[in-house]
C-alpha cells in the first residue's frame, strides 16, 4: 500500500472512531438528562397520587380555608400558602437591590481589588452556613434585635392591615429577613458573574462617548446583563419558596390566619416539616396535597424564569 493511500486509510479510520465516540457521549448524556427528567416526573406523579384522596374530599376549598384539625378531618392550607407567598416575594423585594447593588460594588473599580475580593468571598461563605445555624441566629440574635423596630412600625402604622398586630416574638417579618440572608448570596453571585461577562468593548464604547461610570452602568452594562440577573433573582425566589428549617424555627408555626406580617404565620414547607412525622390517615393525604401545591408553585416560577430570561436575551 502506498504511503498516500495508507494515510488516507488511517484518516478514515480515525474519523469513524471519533464519530463513534461522539455518538457514545451523545447517548450517555442524553440518558443522564432523561434520568433527571424521569425522576422529576416520578416525584410529581407520586405526590399527586398520594394527594388524590384529599383532592377528592376538599377540592379547591383546601386552598381557601385555614382550618387544620386532624380530629375532625378538616384541612385547609390557605394560611400556609399565604405565608409562603408573602415571605418569598417580600424577601425578594429586599434582597434584589441588596444583591444587585453588592454585585455592582464588587465588579466595578470603586474600591481596591483586594477588598472587593474579600467581600465576594464573604458573600460566598454566607451561602455555606447551614440553615439550622441561621435559624438559631435568627431566634437568639436577630429577632430580639429587630423587635423594637417592629414595635415602632406597629405603633406608627398599626392601622394598616399588614402591620396590625403587635410583635411578640417569632413571626412572618423575622422569617422574611432570614430569607433575605439566605437568598442574598444566590442573587449576588449570579449578578456578579453576569456583570463580569459583559464585553469590555461595551464599557469602553460607553466611556468613549463621554458617559460617566453610573451612566454606563445603568444604560449599558446592566441592560446587557439583565437576562442573567433576572435568572438569578427568580432562582432566589424558588429557593425562598422551598426553604424549610430556618423559616420553621422563626416564623411561629401557627395556622391562625392574619394579614399582618408582624404576627406568627406558617409556610407550606414549615407545615410539612412540623406535621409529617406524626401524620396519619387523611392528614398524610392533605400534607401531600400541600406539597403538590408547593411543587406547582416552584414549577411555575421556574417556567416563568425560563421565559423571562429567553425574552430578555432576545431583546438585549
Amino acid at each position: 500500500m502506498a504511503d498516500d493511500d495508507k494515510d488516507k486509510f488511517l484518516l478514515k479510520q480515525r474519523t469513524v472512531s471519533e464519530k463513534f465516540i461522539d455518538e457514545g457521549f451523545k447517548l450517555f448524556f442524553l440518558s443522564m438528562a432523561s434520568i433527571v427528567a424521569i425522576i422529576v416526573f416520578a416525584i410529581f406523579v407520586v405526590i399527586f397520587y398520594q394527594s388524590l384522596d384529599s383532592i377528592d374530599s376538599y377540592g379547591m376549598k383546601f386552598l381557601t380555608t385555614s382550618n387544620w384539625n386532624p380530629v375532625t378531618d378538616e384541612y385547609g392550607a390557605f394560611t400556609a400558602i399565604y405565608g409562603t407567598l408573602v415571605t418569598s416575594f417580600a424577601s425578594l423585594i429586599i434582597a434584589v437591590p441588596l444583591g444587585v447593588g453588592t454585585a455592582i460594588f464588587i465588579t466595578e473599580d470603586i474600591i481596591p481589588k483586594k477588598i472587593r475580593g474579600l467581600i465576594g468571598l464573604m458573600v460566598e461563605l454566607l451561602a455555606a452556613i447551614p440553615s439550622v445555624v441561621l435559624g438559631l441566629w435568627a431566634i437568639f440574635v436577630m429577632e430580639p434585635f429587630i423587635r423594637p423596630f417592629l414595635n415602632l412600625l406597629y405603633k406608627m402604622f398599626g392601622w394598616i392591615p399588614f402591620l396590625s398586630t403587635q410583635p411578640i416574638g417569632p413571626g412572618i417579618a423575622p422569617a422574611i429577613l432570614i430569607l433575605v440572608v439566605m437568598i442574598l448570596p444566590i442573587i449576588t453571585s449570579i449578578s456578579r458573574d453576569s456583570l463580569k461577562q459583559v464585553p469590555a468593548k461595551l464599557r469602553e464604547a460607553a466611556y468613549g462617548i463621554g458617559a460617566t461610570r453610573w451612566t454606563a452602568m445603568f444604560n449599558v452594562i446592566l441592560p446587557a446583563a439583565i437576562s442573567g440577573i433576572t435568572g438569578g433573582v427568580l432562582l432566589g425566589l424558588g429557593r425562598a419558596m422551598g426553604e424549610t428549617m430556618a423559616v420553621t424555627m422563626i416564623i411561629g408555626n401557627t395556622n391562625t390566619f392574619s394579614w399582618s406580617i408582624l404576627s406568627p404565620g406558617y409556610t407550606i414547607s414549615a407545615m410539612l416539616a412540623n406535621q409529617f412525622g406524626e401524620a396519619d390517615g387523611s392528614q398524610v393525604s392533605s400534607l401531600m396535597y400541600a406539597a403538590f401545591i408547593l411543587m406547582l408553585l416552584t414549577l411555575v416560577v421556574n417556567i416563568f424564569a425560563q421565559w423571562v430570561v429567553k425574552r430578555l436575551s432576545l431583546k438585549y
